[in-house]
């Protein structure tokens, strides 16, 4: 069952980037009318040197033998990003077979990184693990986004969050872009970790009751750490430009630190200031 969640994400990540793919983008004519967009499998397997019969294997997610010459060529015929090319690499070499994580509630923050966070004053940081279980934060982050104390360890999942919280849904001026950031994230952990159960069941959930989730999370984007200028419209200090930095914590818990830093050219910071004073 865990080859089969591994090829299966192979399946569909070279389906939906093939079909990003048109003949004019790599060189080739464009031909006759094509009845479905994006390059054909025979074009994709000419780009990369391989086989028709191979890639078509490859791509219908059968078991079998890959090299890493190999999917270096697909991935340049694809032109896959730095991310993307991991996370092929992830899937295709078995890359991802790790222990699976321990539950949010049993991730411990060590005091020196929470010491740290904590002295981010006026810049909201958030700690997440492989899942994107929220397991830790400062006071900052509890004023612009929301006090996650508030909430069961159950339900501190950053990915459903986004969907369920209508304090994420108004917070971000352009909320789409703002869920791909974290889906990317997501995914690039999906890619390692993805013969822990967990994330099938937990996309299968999300896909069954968001429509939107399902929408986007179809687009297949993958990124190890996006950073982004992030533009919020906050209840109580209006608006707010925050530039993302995501960290990747060293240690034997998989941990990220999200830093929203006040964008240097407006008056976040100040507004930040007030707001929490005013609590």
């Amino acid at each position: 069952m865990k080859t089969e969640a591994r090829l299966e994400a192979l399946s569909v990540f070279l389906k939906t980037k093939r079909a990003r793919l048109h003949p004019h983008m790599v060189g080739l004519p464009q031909g006759s009318r094509r009845r479905t967009p994006g390059l054909r499998r025979e074009e994709v397997a000419q780009l990369a040197g391989v086989s028709t019969t191979w890639y078509t294997w490859l791509e219908q997610g059968r078991d079998i033998k890959v090299s890493a010459s190999v999917l270096d060529a697909i991935a340049a015929a694809l032109q896959l990003n730095t991310d993307e090319r991991k996370y092929l690499y992830d899937l295709a070499l078995e890359a991802g077979f790790h222990a699976p994580p321990a539950p949010a509630e049993q991730t411990v923050i060590s005091p020196s990184l929470q010491k740290i966070v904590q002295e981010l004053h006026y810049c909201p940081a958030i700690i997440s693990d492989r899942r994107c279980h929220i397991v830790g934060w400062n006071a900052a982050a509890a004023h612009v986004f929301m006090d996650f104390a508030e909430l069961p360890h159950e339900q501190r999942n950053m990915i459903e969050l986004l969907f369920t919280k209508k304090e994420f849904k108004s917070l971000a001026v352009n909320w789409e872009h703002f869920v791909k950031g974290f889906l990317a994230i997501f995914r690039a952990y999906y890619g390692q970790y993805v013969t822990d159960p967990w994330y099938a069941q937990f996309i299968q959930n999300m896909s069954q009751a968001y429509g939107e989730f399902n929408e986007l999370w179809n687009q297949s984007e993958v990124s190890s750490a996006p950073e982004v200028l992030i533009e919020f419209r906050h209840a109580k200090a209006g608006k707010m430009l925050f530039d993302l930095t995501s960290l990747q914590v060293q240690g034997g818990v998989d941990l990220r630190c999200s830093i929203y830093t006040p964008n240097a050219q407006s008056s976040t910071e100040s507004k930040l200031q007030k707001l929490m004073e005013g609590s």
